[in-house]
């Protein structure tokens, strides 16, 4: 009868225990304590410990919690093999750390016959006469309903504040598409949750740059193993990193199309994670991922309505019929619009060497530059592919200053003629959006550019005399007119081979052909940049010199007159007729050229090897 009463009032006592206490916070241990109170009222215990069950561990119940060290926690697969058929037993049995072999461990548990707390205390003499009576059943029972009543109240409490946070940071994430505000507001918010802890978020390289939130790239390179796992598969993960002395929770920042990143939050090294911390960090990471996404998905709308724009206004001016020159500036000024490098070249692929274009950056006219052309270069010369290189030195042993690079090759067909190649000093610079980006440009404009380069080599034709090299004559009437409209004075000069039937005749056509070729020789090397030569038909062959006065035109011509029959084999002389224009002259070319021809005639009739001048009055 004494136990009866006793089990009543011990009954009565708990249940004000949960009057009061039931919709205290977690972080309270006053219901326990009001328990510790009955315990040593009705049993003498003085010593009484509760654990918490969470993600298959015990830990320990203290004023703070969610932030106590958990290392020393009680694994249930350690100890259930103990509780198989029974829910009450002595201490020593499980080996407990910072327990005596004295205490006794009460396992409380839900109608699932699944943990929700464990009690170690004292076991004094009171307790063991009552631990058998039929009413320590009663005793148990009771017991865990109070536990299972807070639990549930505590993980509401928890789960309602969670929720607010929550539904704050994703009203915030769906009124805006600033990534910066999206970026921070998800640190804020696990800062909330965790304000002991330190979150870091590691974003894949495609980010608005512009943002104020910090955050670090992910590089396949570097991350740990678990942060590298979390980032494949979407699934959380955890880390005891003894290295950094912290215990490491992987988060993904899932959206509906892809992963953009992982949550990392850093704990001390014997911190557990709950249950509900994790599925709260996992909730907060996709709210943020489908956050992120939808603001890429608009950063990327707009960025395809100008990149298709930036395409459409290149391909545009590409097809005006610009010089390969122009062509060339213009991309490099597109490209240093739209990608903001540091350094921006172009190299062109001309008889199997490479030639960097004039138009690229200063850099690249540098000893420094040839390393990263090199590099390029040796690249397309085994490979056909575009490349793109986010760390420079992860790849050298080297250490260079310019670390993101992107290469694209200049096609014609299927054969590579050049490429063009930007870079920034600063690693993970160009985003892959940009590199497509740039394929696609320079993939259009590699026609253009093929096209321009055929246009030249035609004109060169053109303008070429293919035995000598010399200009042809149509080429050489353009450029003198030209001359006349801009200059303020010059020397036109007419050559006629001595004899050169009878160098056919007697050598043949081919010994012909080599002579000719010769006296260009000659020529080009005597005039160099002082003027152009042509061949003007047959074996006759022209000079203009440029801004020369008559007296600098007849040295030249002289000093040809002297050099063709050494340097000519067979030997031969020529005949040479010069005249001159000032801008006071009102002279056309035509009348310039008959001047000449005329002169010209007259050193012939004259006897040959010889030179004649034109002057208004007349000719010497």
């Amino acid at each position: 009868m004494e136990s009866e009463d006793k089990i009543i009032h011990l009954k009565s006592d708990i249940l004000d225990i949960w009057n009061e206490s039931v919709f205290t916070h977690e972080s309270s241990i006053k219901w326990f304590e009001d328990l510790q109170n009955i315990l040593f009222e009705f049993f003498d215990i003085q010593q009484a410990k509760y654990f918490i069950y969470d993600a298959e561990t015990f830990l320990q119940l203290s004023w703070n919690h969610s932030f106590t060290k958990k290392l020393n926690a009680i694994k249930w697969s350690e100890i259930e093999t103990f509780f198989y058929d029974k829910d009450f037993i002595d201490v020593h049995t499980l080996q407990i750390k910072y327990s005596s072999d004295n205490d006794v461990a009460l396992l409380l548990r839900d109608v699932d016959l699944q943990p929700l707390g464990l009690i170690i205390m004292e076991s004094t003499e009171k307790w063991k006469e009552f631990s058998q009576t039929p009413q320590l059943e009663e005793f148990m029972l009771t017991i865990t309903k109070l536990v299972k009543t807070i639990k549930k109240s505590v993980y509401l409490t928890q789960q309602e504040n969670q929720y607010r946070n929550l539904f704050n940071v994703t009203k915030m994430f769906n009124s805006t598409l600033d990534i910066g505000q999206i970026l921070e507001g998800t640190l804020n918010s696990i800062q909330i949750a965790f304000p002991n802890f330190k979150p870091i978020l590691i974003l894949s390289n495609d980010q608005d740059r512009k943002t104020s939130a910090p955050y670090k790239l992910f590089d396949y390179t570097t991350e740990r193993n678990t942060t590298v796992e979390a980032y494949v598969s979407g699934e959380i993960t955890t880390e005891l990193a003894q290295d950094l002395g912290v215990r490491l929770l992987n988060i993904p920042i899932v959206g509906k199309q892809g992963i953009y990143g992982i949550l990392q939050i850093s704990a001390p090294l014997d911190y557990l994670f709950s249950i509900r911390q994790k599925e709260y960090a996992i909730l907060l990471a996709e709210a943020a991922g489908n956050a992120l996404e939808n603001a890429k998905l608009y950063i990327q709308s707009h960025r395809l309505v100008s990149d298709l724009q930036l395409i459409n206004e290149t391909s545009h001016k590409l097809n005006m019929n610009l010089s390969l020159d122009e062509m060339v500036i213009f991309l490099r000024d597109q490209l240093m619009k739209f990608f903001q490098p540091e350094h921006v070249g172009f190299v062109f692929i001309e008889n199997d060497e490479y030639k960097i274009s004039p138009a690229s950056t200063e850099l690249f006219h540098t000893m420094d530059g040839q390393l990263y052309i090199q590099y390029i270069t040796n690249h397309f010369k085994t490979e056909k592919d575009s490349v793109f290189i986010a760390d420079f030195n992860r790849l050298t042993d080297l250490k260079y200053e310019y670390r993101s690079l992107v290469a694209i090759p200049l096609k014609e067909q299927s054969n590579i003629t050049g490429f063009s190649i930007i870079m920034h000093k600063e690693p993970y610079y160009f985003s892959f959006d940009n590199y497509k980006l740039m394929q696609s440009l320079i993939q259009h404009s590699s026609l253009a550019i093929s096209n321009s380069t055929l246009r030249n080599k035609l004109q060169k034709m053109v303008d070429r005399d293919h035995l000598t090299n010399l200009f042809a004559r149509n080429y050489l009437d353009r450029f003198v007119e030209k001359a006349m409209e801009t200059d303020d004075k010059g020397v036109f000069v007419l050559i006629d081979i001595d004899n050169f039937k009878r160098i056919n005749d007697t050598h043949g056509h081919q010994k012909g052909d080599e002579i000719l070729i010769q006296i260009a020789r000659v020529i080009q090397g005597m005039i160099e940049n002082r003027g152009i030569s042509a061949r003007w038909g047959g074996e006759e062959l022209a000079l203009y010199l440029s801004k020369l006065s008559l007296e600098q035109g007849v040295e030249l011509a002289k000093q040809l007159l002297m050099a063709i029959p050494q340097k000519t084999n067979p030997s031969v002389t020529v005949s040479i007729g010069v005249s001159s224009w000032q801008k006071s002259d009102n002279l056309s070319f035509n009348k310039l050229f008959h001047n000449a021809d005329t002169v010209l005639y007259k050193a012939k009739n004259n006897g040959k090897n010889q030179l004649c001048v034109y002057k208004a009055s007349h000719s010497l």
